[in-house]
Parts: C-alpha cells; sequence; structure tokens
C-alpha cells in the first residue's frame, strides 16, 4: 500500500471514529445508526464494514480512541510540571477538571459509554474510572509520597488516597454533567486538594495557603 493510500485509509477511518463520537456526544449510542455514522463522516456504509468489519467494532474503537484522547491530554500536561509524585497528582487533578478535558462533549460521551459498559465488556475497558491506568499512576505516586512522609502502612494509605481521590473527580464529572453552566472549576480543584492537604498536609499545601483555607 502506498503512502497516499495509507494516509487516506487513516484519514477514513478516523472520520467513522470521530462520526460515531459526535453523535454519541448529542445522541447517545442508542442512536448512534449507521446510517447517522455515515452521513456525519460523508463515506459509504461499506467503509464501516471495510476498516471495522461492522458497526458494533467500530463503537469499541471509539470508546477506546475516546480513552486515548483522555491519557495524551493527561500526559501532555504531565512533561510540562515537575518530577515530584506532588506536582504529578496536582497537575492530574488539576488536567481531569480542566476545560480542554472536561467539556461538554467529552463529559455526554463518557456517560454514554459507562451506561454500555455493562452490556459490553469492550466499552467497558475503556470507560472505567479505576482502570489500571489510571489507578496505577495515581496510586504510585502517592505511595512515594507516603513513604517520603514516613506514614505506617503506606501502602494502604496510597490505596485509600487513590480511591478517594477518583471518586472525588468522577463525582465532579457528575455535577458538571447535571449542572455544567453552573459549574466551578476553581472549587472543583479546591475541594479535592482539601481533601489531599488533609491526608498529606506536608505536601499538599499549595502555594503556601490552599490547606489553610
Amino acid at each position: 500500500m502506498t503512502g497516499k493510500r495509507q494516509q487516506v485509509r487513516e484519514r477514513n477511518r478516523l472520520s467513522l471514529i470521530e462520526a460515531v463520537l459526535d453523535s454519541v456526544a448529542e445522541k447517545g449510542i442508542s442512536e448512534t445508526s449507521v446510517s447517522e455514522i455515515i452521513q456525519r463522516a460523508e463515506l459509504s456504509r461499506g467503509m464501516i464494514h471495510l476498516h471495522f468489519g461492522g458497526k458494533d467494532n467500530l463503537v469499541d474503537e471509539a470508546a477506546r480512541h475516546s480513552s486515548e484522547q483522555y491519557y495524551n491530554g493527561i500526559y501532555a500536561l504531565l512533561e510540562t510540571t515537575g518530577q515530584t509524585s506532588q506536582e504529578h497528582i496536582e497537575m492530574i487533578v488539576r488536567g481531569d477538571l480542566s476545560e480542554e478535558i472536561l467539556n461538554k462533549k467529552n463529559v455526554s460521551i463518557w456517560y454514554a459509554f459507562r451506561g454500555e459498559a455493562r452490556n459490553r465488556e469492550a466499552i467497558a475497558a475503556f470507560s472505567d474510572t479505576r482502570d489500571a491506568k489510571l489507578r496505577n499512576m495515581i496510586f504510585n505516586a502517592f505511595g512515594r509520597i507516603a513513604k517520603e512522609a514516613e506514614i505506617e502502612h503506606p501502602n494502604e494509605v496510597a490505596r485509600d488516597a487513590t480511591h478517594g481521590t477518583l471518586a472525588m473527580l468522577e463525582g465532579m464529572w457528575t455535577d458538571y454533567l447535571l449542572h455544567p453552566d453552573s459549574f466551578d472549576r476553581s472549587e472543583a480543584v479546591r475541594i479535592v486538594f482539601r481533601f489531599l492537604c488533609a491526608m498529606f498536609p506536608n505536601h499538599f499545601d499549595l502555594n503556601g495557603a490552599l490547606c489553610s483555607l
């Protein structure tokens, strides 16, 4: 396959994925029909079978692509921060609640996939807040912090901090889904860090002030 043909193939493939995500964001999974997808992508019906073998595989791949975009955003932010575990946690929290990641399209897509996760294992793998990649990233950072602080049972504390942080972030996404116009990002960040300051007061005293607010 020539380079140009490969580029066209990848462009068409991505167009179908983006068409699925746009439709899911606006109409939900149940209303994301083959006709809706090909109309949005401006491609023929046969392209779905050519690239994905059918609609179900295409939707599964769209869920994977959406998850990959989320992590690419987080990884890009981590490259801009320092190397300490506190800085990594801070950037993950701020990134997760940022407008670039937490917006109407992304939150609609994520909750649509969450609703379908019970019925489709492939989608569940990419719509679980506690998936291994995110959980381990946060747990490892908290584990290092707990050891630095010489906390008794550091792994247990790191696990609790990880689950608590993920639960709070998911709660903020739910709040945004239900009240997008009144959602306050700075307040959401402050609430999460109040929790972290209580657990690790020597590590999350952001800007020398947040923990004392």
